[in-house]
């Protein structure tokens, strides 16, 4: 076996709850909460819609044993097409959590992931889910790092997370480790090789590829439990991989996600966020906007310029962001879709930005995700933002209050108080010694009441 492996292994496959950090099994609980918020907010949007009725249509099971229902749906499918289905949803209202340096999401494939197999297993106890959760994410992320090291191209999440599923899988059922070194291979070899920036030049319902990646974790997982072999991993056993692995265990990159305060490319964050300071600082109202200058990395300034005609190029477009900020005050799902997307007050603020370029904020990514805005009144004034750092990451933290108001804001609206805050405290709670994973499933299948 090859060291690295060996090392992942012991640490997918052997880890215990009581090895991992208390703050690392909170953070791990508010990133399972914040997800599932947006899966939920998600839910009625056609992206969604779509991925939930092909995943009934194409990705069924014929046996119980691997069977599961689709979240905030309740229909069967299979194992895979469930984790395909609520990870197809969730990547489709850009709001879930990501680590700066991967360039991607993790927590979009760990969580349908783990609501998935939780279908085809006993009942799992809170302790061993947040592990289960946090050994996704740990081989993730250090998966995508190893990737774009590697190669030339810049690859959507589901190149990568893929791997992480697998890990999780492999813990969850029990695998061996000759089994989940296969999947590993199976995964890498048939994730999704999609290039982001063509997504960001054409913003499309195919964002940055993680339903792929659940569907190909899985698939890859079930194929190694019956013997189908695959190719060593290279992102895991090359030895141009080896130093991104020989941290593991040791710096807990589940405690370095960023939370997103906003539905829209994280890229667009620091833009809107320089607006929101100069609005509230000085007290200003659309009215009062002149001209607003942009500036920030080469990646935000290729993001959609023209006025969005659909969700998804809503959610990819920095300029339409930053004036439903600056008209509103806020980012909802209601303002990047319906009739959000026809607003003639944004429509009008949107004609008075331009962005451009800098180098210095280039230099930064993907560790610095910044921009710094100059706002022009109609009285003449020049107000500037400075640097501006998105909020949400380890930078310039969300409380642990305002990441569970954010879950409410989104989970409210399609399933109402009572369920989404059972949802809340059922996941929030999975940190408590005697929590069964099953506290909180039981609220997550069924289909929202009409």
């Amino acid at each position: 076996m090859n060291a690295t492996f060996d090392s992942i292994a012991d640490f997918a496959l052997d880890l215990t709850p009581d090895q991992i950090p208390a703050s690392t099994r909170e953070a791990a609980a508010l990133m399972v909460l914040d997800t599932l918020g947006i899966t939920i907010g998600a839910g009625p949007m056609e992206a969604g819609v779509i991925a939930r009725d092909t995943a009934a249509l194409l990705y069924g099971s014929s046996d119980p044993n691997f069977t599961a229902r689709m979240m905030f749906d309740g229909r069967n499918v299979s194992v895979a097409g469930s984790a395909y289905a609520a990870a197809t949803q969730t990547d489709n209202l850009d709001g879930h959590d990501g680590y700066n340096p991967t360039k991607g999401h993790i927590g979009v494939v760990v969580i349908p992931t783990l609501a998935a197999l939780a279908e085809v297993s006993d009942d799992i106890s809170g302790a061993e889910a947040l592990t289960a959760v946090t050994i996704g994410y740990e081989i993730a992320g250090r998966a995508g790092l190893a990737l774009h090291d590697t190669v030339s191209d810049y690859h959507t999440s589901g190149a990568w997370n893929a791997l992480g599923v697998v890990a999780m899988a492999a813990r969850l059922r029990g695998m061996t480790r000759d089994q989940m070194r296969q999947a590993l291979g199976i995964a890498e070899y048939h994730g999704p090789r999609s290039q982001m920036m063509r997504e960001i030049a054409n913003p499309t319902m195919l964002h940055d590829g993680s339903g792929w990646g659940a569907m190909v974790g899985v698939s890859s997982v079930v194929l190694a439990e019956r013997g189908f072999t695959g190719a060593p991993a290279i992102t895991i056993e090359a030895d141009e991989a080896k130093s991104h692995w020989q941290d593991l265990g040791t710096f807990w990159q589940m405690e370095h996600q960023y939370v997103k305060p906003y539905p829209i490319c994280r890229w667009a964050h620091a833009a809107i966020d320089g607006a929101r300071a100069i609005m509230k600082e000085h007290g200003l109202s659309h009215g009062d906007i002149k001209h607003v200058q942009v500036n920030s990395f080469h990646e935000a300034a290729c993001l959609f310029q023209d006025l969005p005609d659909n969700t998804s190029k809503a959610q990819y477009s920095l300029p339409f962001a930053v004036a439903i900020q600056i008209v509103h005050g806020r980012i909802g799902v209601e303002h990047i879709s319906g009739a959000g997307l026809k607003d003639p007050t944004v429509a009008d603020v949107m004609t008075r930005i331009s962005v451009t370029e800098a180098e210095h904020h280039s230099k930064r990514f993907p560790v610095g995700r910044c921009a710094d805005v100059q706002i022009t009144t109609t009285d003449g004034r020049v107000l500037d933002s400075g640097d501006t750092h998105a909020r949400g990451g380890p930078e310039a933290p969300m409380s642990r209050d305002e990441v569970i108001e954010k879950f409410m804001e989104f989970a409210t609206p399609s399933l109402g108080v009572t369920r989404a805050g059972a949802i809340r405290d059922a996941t929030l709670g999975l940190v408590r010694p005697d929590s069964q994973l099953s506290d909180l499933t039981q609220h997550l299948f069924d289909a929202p009441e009409a």
